[in-house]
């Protein structure tokens, strides 16, 4: 297989372009192991003189941090780390699932109005600070306000769109004639769709999945307009590390960004071939 060979201005982009991208991610696994002492200092200290997880253990001790003369956090993370996963888990799974069946319902038994798909991704066009009253005011008249049902609800309802838009161009990439042949040898209409059509766009499922399981574990504004005391997320916790006695407790709030990365890059990893072969899933047209 030939390689072509970067030229000094491309490797030099390159590089540029890396480092400002991996920098944020660096600077934030150095605060999560900076004692207190370094977290203001000045000048920067960009590799902390004596590393520490007392961070990491404030998160689940809030009173850990206190051996460094600050004032302990006022809650730990541990309900907000159960909350995102169960949140973001179930929302993302019914959201995929949901949008399955809609793209394949579209896509094979629409009416040939072009205009569907883009009905149905209109509703992500509002920014979110114009919807979240509204959805305040309805969850609270319906009693789903500070409530992982309410929660998972508007999960679903914000990627919903995306997942159905996005599988719905693998389902239209598949020739409609394998389905065809399915049905010839004795499948019904849906095993058809269980047997052949699913296990084909494999590839673009778990890109969808990937896709909306970040919007789900990212999601701030409305984890924080619809959450009190029962619920609670990793960016709404994140928001809360800053008191009145301490200031902002940067070396948790990075510890906690850490814990929020690793669910992604391990997930990302072990899902990356058929990430690829979804984001490239019909880019060649026979």
């Amino acid at each position: 297989m030939l390689t072509k060979r970067l030229s000094l201005v491309q490797a030099v982009l390159m590089a540029m372009a890396l480092v400002v991208v991996l920098f944020p991610v660096f600077w934030i696994l150095m605060t999560a192991i900076k004692p207190p002492t370094d977290w203001n200092a000045s000048p920067a200290i960009w590799f902390p003189s004596q590393p520490t997880l007392i961070n990491f253990k404030t998160l689940f001790d809030p009173a850990a941090i206190r051996e460094y003369g600050v004032g302990g956090v006022s809650q730990a993370a541990t309900d907000a780390v159960f909350g995102s996963i169960l949140a973001s888990v179930t929302a993302t799974a019914i959201s995929v699932a949901i949008g399955l069946f809609s793209a394949i319902g579209i896509s094979r038994y629409g009416n040939g109005s072009k205009s569907t798909p883009l009905v149905i991704l209109s509703g992500r066009m509002f920014p979110p600070a114009a919807i979240a009253v509204p959805f305040v005011i309805m969850f609270s008249t319906i009693g789903l306000i500070d409530s992982f049902t309410g929660l998972i609800a508007i999960y679903v309802a914000v990627t919903l769109p995306f997942s159905t838009w996005m599988i719905k161009s693998f389902v239209d990439d598949l020739p409609r004639e394998i389905e065809e042949a399915a049905m010839m040898d004795g499948r019904s209409r849906i095993g058809a769709h269980l047997t052949v059509t699913i296990p084909l766009i494999k590839g673009g499922l778990f890109a969808t999945t990937m896709f909306v399981f970040i919007l789900n574990w990212s999601e701030f504004m409305f984890a924080l307009v619809l959450s009190y005391t029962n619920v609670s997320t990793i960016p709404v916790q994140l928001a809360k590390y800053v008191t009145a006695t301490a200031g902002t407790l940067y070396g948790v709030q990075a510890a906690l960004a850490v814990l929020a990365m690793v669910p992604l890059v391990i997930v990302g990893y072990l899902i990356q071939s058929h990430l690829a072969r979804g984001m490239t899933f019909g880019a060649i047209k026979q």
